[in-house]
């Protein structure tokens, strides 16, 4: 059974976002015990990547920061070996294909065992290109958590049919960023692909609110927040930790105190 898999059936998830060494390395430490504190289930921490074709510019943004203070993959690696000091909240990456290829699949995917990095979202990974990845994946007990749009249409099926950790439910088209409006058809997709699976849902891009979040998790089996956490790290900087905290918890008790509602 999937370790992610297993965190979805104490009750509804919520999966924060944070970029890995922005604002720096110590910050981003704390950001992710103040996450867990606050009550995360699952923290989504970002490679920093030079193209994210899924990130939108408070993202892209952030990476820079990133970038500014010479992050690399190591450096990523190394903030979740100091994280792991403090906290066991489970941790997946938002990750690139390139940056995983270059590292070296074996290499990559065994650190992160080593770490307890239970996941890895790539939005670039193709379907078809899975297989030259998930068997090394499954190997060290690492979900290769996919994605599902509004535009997946018959791929729906052959992707919830091979998924495993949790299915990552694009809320819209478009990229990663705040938003009021979202996919008019979302529980409907959710329900389609709930006929072919098991694997658990979560919905993610653009949700920035208590409310949003609150109907979301009405809808699916979680929720992922990302550029609303990461426009706080900007504005609140090394003061982040508290900032993120306190917005987590509020996020918390929204997400427990889900309600079913049709969304526009």
């Amino acid at each position: 059974m999937s370790k992610l898999a297993d965190v979805f059936k104490k009750h509804k998830v919520f999966i924060p976002f944070i970029v890995a060494d922005d604002p720096d390395f110590e910050t981003t430490v704390k950001n992710v015990v103040a996450l867990a504190k606050g009550g995360a289930d699952i923290v989504e921490l970002g490679i920093p990547f030079s193209d994210p074709v899924a990130d939108g510019p408070v993202i892209q943004a952030a990476d820079l920061r990133a970038f500014a203070a010479n992050v690399r993959t190591k450096t990523v690696f190394d903030i979740v070996e100091a994280a792991r000091k403090e906290t066991t909240v489970p941790i997946v990456f938002l990750t690139y294909l390139n940056i995983v290829f270059k590292y070296g699949y074996e290499a990559f995917l065994k650190r992160c065992a080593d770490l307890n990095v239970a996941g890895l979202v790539i939005p670039d990974l193709p379907y078809e290109s899975r297989d030259e990845i998930v068997p090394i994946a499954e190997k060290y007990g690492i979900d290769i958590i996919p994605l599902i749009t509004p535009t997946s249409g018959h791929r729906i099926e052959k992707i919830a049919k091979r998924a495993s950790g949790f299915i990552y439910v694009v809320s819209s088209m478009g990229i990663t960023g705040e938003r009021d409006e979202f996919f008019a058809g979302l529980k409907a997709l959710v329900t389609e692909i709930k006929q072919y699976t098991n694997v658990p849902t979560a919905i993610g891009f653009g949700i920035h609110t208590p409310e949003q979040a609150q109907t979301m998790a009405g809808i699916a089996d979680g929720v992922i927040i990302g550029s609303a956490i990461v426009d706080l790290v900007a504005k609140e900087k090394q003061q982040a930790p508290a900032a993120i905290e306190k917005f987590t918890k509020q996020i918390r008790v929204a997400v427990d105190a889900k309600k079913q509602v049709s969304v526009k």
